[in-house]
């Protein structure tokens, strides 16, 4: 049962459009991360549609800062267009930053990491999945702890939050309150309580991804404006009943 001297367990749900945070809301989440192009991992939203997302809720908008899917190793010309987004994003009414760069061997890339936490001011950063691709999460943890990171979501480097639950449950004792770690990829309702049991994590992240047939009559199937094979006409929503059922699972954590 939930000590009433601890907060519940916050659900955050990862979304790319107006309708999917709303859908998110109305199904329970807490917190929104909007991205762009979730089938990509997440990239960075424009400025517009953080504005709308932010205006059309209630609860905090996280924005993620990626500027291209693909490794985390950057040039210096994304970190400049990332530094810009951070600050873009900001002005439009974004909460938290959501964000993450490796140095070529696999290292959490202490100094970038400490240029977007100064660019962020007072919003939270949020170190996103980049994390699962570090090389040491111990010694990662450490990194960002030490440039003031507020969060890290993380898999515990495998390819659900289920199967890492071990490192995750390392993760939180190590950090000891120094950071949120947030759980997340891959979260059923059918393990979502046992895995905030066994980690001890407060925040789990999931995308309560569906699918809708466009509504277009018209269609050309020969061409394709996306990678071969995509479906044009099957449009990702953000699914109320996906993220209410989660809820409900983790209700007396």
């Amino acid at each position: 049962m939930t000590d009433p001297a601890i907060a519940p367990v916050l659900v955050e749900v990862c979304v790319e459009s107006v309708a999917g945070a709303y859908a998110a809301v109305v199904g329970g989440a807490q917190r929104i991360e909007l991205c762009s192009s979730l089938a990509e991992g997440g990239l960075t939203p424009s400025a517009g549609l953080c504005e709308a997302v932010c205006a059309a809720v209630k609860v905090p908008v996280f924005a993620m800062v990626r500027p291209r899917s693909g490794d985390f190793l950057y040039d210096t010309t994304e970190i400049d267009v990332m530094a810009r987004d951070i600050e873009a994003l900001a002005d439009a009414g974004a909460a938290g930053i959501v964000t993450g760069a490796l140095t070529s061997d696999g290292r959490i890339d202490h100094r970038r990491m400490s240029e977007f936490v100064d660019l962020a001011g007072k919003l939270p950063v949020t170190c996103h999945r980049a994390f699962d691709m570090c090389r040491d999460a111990a010694e990662g943890l450490e990194v960002l702890c030490d440039i003031h990171v507020a969060r890290i979501l993380t898999s515990g480097q495998k390819s659900t939050a289920y199967d890492g639950r071990a490192l995750i449950r390392s993760l939180v004792q190590q950090a000891d309150g120094r950071l949120e770690v947030m759980a997340g990829c891959g979260l059923l309702p059918d393990h979502a309580e046992r895995l905030v049991e066994v980690t001890g994590v407060r925040e789990v992240h999931l995308s309560a991804a569906g699918s809708r047939n466009s509504r277009m009559t018209f269609r050309r199937e020969e061409v394709s404006m996306s990678v071969k094979g995509a479906d044009e006409y099957s449009l990702r929503t953000t699914e109320e009943t996906q993220v209410a059922r989660i809820i409900a699972a983790l209700r007396d954590c």
